[in-house]
């Protein structure tokens, strides 16, 4: 089938969600399941013709979203919001379209995005609870907040964050705008840490979360994160915690946040 071009198309925003478990990640690879290659297979099947996904973020191997956006590019003649139940009949049940609308032939859900918000969750129970063991990663150990909150107070503003990326990531520049980052606790035994920036570098929240887990635990004094954060020095940062406790929670195309 072949792909449409600008003459006669239009461009197609969606929203959704996916419980990333089953996936080898966000962007297409091959020979392996990936969220976007459901997609492209979902829209095409709907259509009969190839569209090229946009993501706002390539969320890791096991990540999930619950606010993913992506758009693509379509001559199809179905009006915008019948993609959700149009998509939602062919797709994965861990996948879901949450919405969809025709915005303008310029916009592209990863230059365009102002700032996303990405949430990791660890389970503190004793015994992990099997509904959640997806989605968290359990973690029973005792943890000082405060001195983790501390910590976290280094990592907001405008730094280079070459000590929080993993190699193999593709960025040219490290300089990154964290507006928020809230480590919050709830009636539940989930510890949740939320981190706003105006873009994430490769398993950037991973290893920023690892790092302030080691700080709870006493392995690295919460000022060492001050002079970790300047050395651009991988070696010296915590560990990349694992995939199955981060969810991309949203992504803003204002200037508004909404990290609460």
């Amino acid at each position: 089938m072949e792909a449409c071009n600008r003459e006669g198309s239009r461009n197609v925003k969606l929203v959704l969600e996916y419980d990333g478990t089953r996936y080898c990640g966000f962007q297409r690879q091959v020979g392996v399941p990936t969220i976007q290659a459901k997609l492209e297979a979902a829209i095409e099947a709907i259509t009969k013709m190839y569209s090229h996904v946009t993501a706002a973020g390539r969320t890791d191997a096991g990540a999930h979203a619950i606010g993913q956006v992506v758009n693509f590019r379509t001559c199809s003649g179905m009006s915008a919001e019948k993609f959700v139940p149009a998509l939602n009949s062919v797709l994965p049940r861990d996948i879901r379209i949450i919405s969809s609308e025709e915005v303008p032939w310029e916009f592209h859900a990863r230059y365009d995005a102002r700032w996303k918000t990405y949430e990791y969750s660890i389970d503190t129970r004793r015994v992990p609870s099997v509904f959640t063991r997806n989605f968290t990663y359990h973690l029973s150990i005792p943890l000082d907040l405060e001195e983790m909150r501390i910590a976290a107070g280094f990592l907001v503003g405008i730094h280079d964050f070459r000590s929080f990326v993993s190699s193999g990531g593709s960025a040219k520049t490290f300089t990154r705008n964290v507006r928020g980052l809230e480590i919050k606790t709830c009636d539940d035994p989930i510890l949740r840490i939320l981190v706003e920036a105006d873009g994430f570098l490769y398993n950037m929240v991973r290893i920023v979360v690892g790092t302030l887990l080691e700080v709870g635990r006493g392995k690295i004094a919460s000022e060492d994160v001050r002079y970790i954060r300047d050395a651009g020095d991988r070696r010296l940062a915590g560990p990349t915690a694992p995939a199955r406790g981060l969810c991309l929670i949203r992504v803003e195309y204002g200037n508004d946040s909404n990290l609460q």
